[in-house]
């Protein structure tokens, strides 16, 4: 008898100013910005009624407090998981992609390839990474057959979940969106992931459109 399937809500954290300034993050405790926590709290309305039954997250605050605003909406404790933690850049953190290419050419190069086996000096690589990512997921979603789970976590993280339900190697360029504050939909089986749906952030233009006054088109959220 196969066991239950176990849906997965993986969630980036809200905005941060670093990703306005496309700064790399990595393990850098960076908090939500305002845009950011307004967006948390309507991600939390929109999941309100999805029947979650554990939520984790995180460590770093720009993931646990949106969790956090989940929790608020679903009445669910927030449990963290270090697991879920971005990849470690080390010296890179901090750092735009611009300023990575003039100060750490090499880096940049290795990093643009997508070199599983590159990681920057006090870093992690990739493919270690992909693992931790991806081992965390499955640990988490195996807790919790025929359950409703909620992960939030880093753009990093859900990049290696999507390659992971859409079987998409870790050398292959990104090609799909992963934005601040979206829903995304995985399916856990003991074949693996699967996904239902991505990128859904309707809870934040509908509220856009809800707040303009005169027509105009509802403001642009940064997908970086």
């Amino acid at each position: 008898m196969s066991l239950p399937l176990t849906r997965l809500l993986v969630i980036r954290h809200g905005e941060t100013a670093w990703n306005l300034e496309t700064r790399i993050q990595g393990h850098t405790d960076i908090p939500l910005n305002e845009q950011g926590r307004w967006q948390a709290q309507r991600l939390g309305e929109a999941l309100a009624d999805e029947g979650i039954s554990a939520i984790y997250s995180s460590d770093l605050q720009r993931a646990h407090d949106t969790a956090l605003a989940i929790g608020q909406h679903s009445g669910v404790d927030v449990q963290l998981d270090l697991g879920l933690r971005e990849r470690h850049f080390g010296q890179l953190e901090g750092l735009t992609q611009t300023e990575i290419a003039q100060q750490h050419p090499e880096d940049s190069r290795r990093w643009r390839e997508r070199d599983p086996a590159y990681g920057p000096r006090g870093g992690e690589t990739l493919q270690a990474f992909y693992e931790r990512c991806v081992g965390t997921a499955t640990r988490l979603a195996q807790a919790h057959p025929g359950e409703t789970i909620a992960l939030v976590a880093h753009g990093g993280v859900l990049d290696c979940f999507y390659r992971a339900a859409n079987r998409v190697d870790l050398s292959l360029p990104r090609s799909w969106k992963v934005a601040n504050a979206s829903i995304n939909r995985l399916l856990y089986s003991p074949e693996g992931f699967s996904m239902l749906a991505w990128a859904d952030s309707r809870h934040l233009d509908d509220a856009a459109l809800d707040e303009a006054t005169d027509g105009a088109l509802a403001p642009q959220f940064k997908l970086a």
